[in-house]
């Protein structure tokens, strides 16, 4: 008999805040041979290019999980930058998409420690990045994971969103 595996009802269902709370609902998946996706990103304000990355990556398995870089972690790998939307609030618009099954807080500069949790089966990133720029590429690896770019053309950004709205009555 197949063990029954928990799926999110509704939006608080999607958001965790420990990867230990998580870790056991993702072995299940695994037990039942699902792919598990992973995904990570700051997502400061939600756009069509993070939209098309999300679906991408979904479409990579059956199960994907997304870490958003925490408010601090912004602050120490974009400190050019002033966060605009905090994380409670961009973790959930990420777990109200359709394409996002579970969403972590990711406090590290890089999604490493997750990816040694979770072990996922792919590892998307988006197509601005290439593997000789990813810092995590050599743990994926290690446990037989697959990298992937995902989401189609970088043509749309957040930094160009702000620009345009600062520009907007100029």
């Amino acid at each position: 008999m197949k063990k029954e595996i928990h799926r999110p009802r509704n939006l608080i269902e999607k958001i965790y805040q420990c990867p230990e709370e998580l870790s056991p609902i993702i072995e299940k998946f695994k037990e039942e041979s699902k792919t598990i996706v992973f995904g990570n990103g700051c997502f400061d304000l939600l756009h069509v290019g993070h939209i098309n990355y999300l679906y991408e990556a979904k479409k990579q398995g059956d199960v994907l999980i997304i870490a958003i870089n925490t408010d601090e972690s912004i602050s120490r790998i974009k400190p050019d930058r002033k966060l605009t939307t905090p994380y409670n609030e961009r973790s959930i618009l990420i777990a109200s998409i359709e394409a996002v099954d579970y969403v972590i807080p990711l406090v590290e500069d890089t999604p490493i420690s997750l990816l040694k949790i979770f072990k996922p089966n792919i590892h998307t990133k988006g197509t601005d990045y290439t593997p000789d720029r990813l810092p995590e590429r050599e743990t994926v690896q290690s446990y037989g994971g697959r990298i992937m770019f995902v989401g189609g053309p970088k043509n749309h950004s957040t930094t160009q969103l702000i620009s345009n709205i600062r520009n907007y009555n100029k």
